[in-house]
């Protein structure tokens, strides 16, 4: 197994694909969900803490550029100039062990991206539905977890785990 791993871009290429692909399919499913079965309702799933409302975001992160007609066009170039730049970078990433960890944020990112660009160009807007009930805190969505997940996680890697980039 380590053979087949060790300088075989192509398994990590598969491990990208199917990985997003699950990720994707779950973030749209739970969309599709939520505007079927959420609207004009709100449901606690965690008492105090997790809830799920249905809403969409025109705009940007927190709303910003919302109501600003060439916002759906410019979020969605930008995504996908983004999302791009993500898959370049991740076909130049080492194939050796040391290196294997920077894949997975770049996988959530990503998938989150995809998942609102997938929203924002056949709907104009971002379904949104989970909601911090202990905080006064944006809607949010699925693809957006994959997103500041991926983050977080990517600068601990580049911090703490490979410290350095050929």
């Amino acid at each position: 197994m380590h053979k087949i791993i060790n300088g075989n871009k192509l398994f990590f290429w598969v491990v990208l694909v199917a990985s997003v692909t699950v990720l994707l399919v779950l973030d749209l499913w739970l969309k599709a969900w939520a505007s079927a079965n959420l609207l004009g309702e709100h449901r606690t799933l965690i008492n105090g803490f997790l809830g799920l409302t249905y809403f969409r975001n025109t705009g940007a992160a927190f709303g910003l550029m919302s109501g600003v007609n060439a916002g759906r066009w410019i979020l969605s170039i930008l995504k996908i100039v983004i999302i791009s730049g993500l898959f370049l970078f991740y076909n130049r990433i080492p194939t050796e062990k040391l290196y294997w960890a920077i894949r997975i944020p770049i996988i959530l990112i990503i998938a989150g991206g995809l998942g609102n660009l997938v929203d924002r160009i056949w709907l104009g807007s971002v379904r949104d539905m989970l909601v911090f009930e202990f905080v006064n805190f944006p809607i949010f969505n699925l693809a957006d977890v994959y997103v500041v997940i991926g983050c977080f996680v990517g600068i601990f890697v580049m911090l703490f785990v490979v410290k350095e980039f050929p």
